[in-house]
């Protein structure tokens, strides 16, 4: 938002970091215009209208920055188009395998139903705990469960005197030290 004159001296072409002479320019455009005349009185004046030129385009640069940070504008971002292409692309690989997960998954399912792999001791609780959940479902009508809370009472003749013996050894066995 600062704009300079430069100028070129030639009188100190033999001092390199002293060849250029440098003029701040104030912010107003009619100041600047003056500053430019009284320093380039001497120089051509298709040169000095080129560089007068080049204010009032700048100026309006100015202007016209000012404007466009006053408003309040949506800023526009863009879609990284590969990373989006990418993450389709994987999507649809992890659908894929799922799929076929599931395929197998309900496979094997079928296949323990139908008792091919006989007693399997190191199925994961969860799903084998599904699979009896859905045998139940399939099967509740056909099985009546026995009720737990019911009693029967059997005659004490069918128990034998060897049996009774045994018993009593085992009455003092929580007493004993040792």
């Amino acid at each position: 938002g600062v704009f300079y004159l430069y100028m070129k001296t030639a009188e100190r072409a033999h001092l390199p970091k002293k060849l250029w002479e440098r003029v701040k320019l104030p912010r107003n455009y009619e100041k600047a215009m003056e500053i430019i005349n009284k320093h380039l009185e001497f120089w051509p004046k298709l040169l000095v209208h080129k560089i007068k030129q080049r204010l009032t385009k700048m100026t309006q640069y100015r202007i016209r920055m000012r404007r466009l940070q006053l408003k309040v504008r949506e800023k526009i971002m863009t879609v990284p188009r590969k990373k989006t292409q990418r993450d389709l692309r994987r999507l649809d690989k992890a659908e894929k395998a799922a799929q076929l997960d599931k395929s197998i998954e309900s496979e094997l399912k079928e296949r323990l139903r139908k008792g091919v792999y006989g007693e399997i001791y190191n199925f994961p609780f969860k799903q084998f705990d599904t699979i009896l959940d859905m045998e139940k479902d399939d099967l509740a009508p056909e099985i009546e469960e026995e009720e737990e809370g019911e009693i029967e009472y059997v005659e004490g003749d069918d128990i034998e005197m060897g049996d009774m013996d045994d018993m009593e050894d085992f009455e003092g066995f929580g007493d004993e030290d040792g």
